[in-house]
């Protein structure tokens, strides 16, 4: 695991970074339920999140797609869903948002607040 300064987004182990140019492909054109945490490197909680995404990467991801998008890099993507807050977690499914979280969490919190788009 590398942290990222002021270009780049932190990466997580299992846990691809997304951007505006291949959200449609990544995101939207996703078989699985895709959650996409918008993220920044100066963002605290958003490094707090790390692990718990890439524990449920690793444990959800047969059923679940976990990515990553730096909203200072992406702005299309993150104007186009109104993300004021980092960070901002979303569930798409099918192409379209069903679920939309704001603010870090607990691994156990976030697979309960995930537990009906599963």
């Amino acid at each position: 695991m590398r942290t990222g300064r002021a270009d780049t987004v932190i990466k997580v182990a299992g846990v691809a970074s997304v951007s505006d140019a291949d959200f449609e492909t990544e995101v939207i054109g996703a078989e699985l339920p895709v959650l996409v945490e918008f993220t920044a490197d100066w963002c605290p909680p958003c490094r707090q999140m790390g692990p718990v995404l890439s524990a449920l990467a690793a444990e959800e991801g047969e059923r679940l797609k976990v990515v990553q998008l730096d909203v200072d890099t992406n702005p299309l993507t993150t104007n186009a869903y109104r993300v004021l807050s980092m960070p901002t977690f979303m569930v798409f499914r099918g192409g379209e948002p069903v679920k939309s979280m704001v603010g870090a969490r607990p691994k156990r919190r976030l697979l309960e607040e995930l537990s009906d788009v599963l």
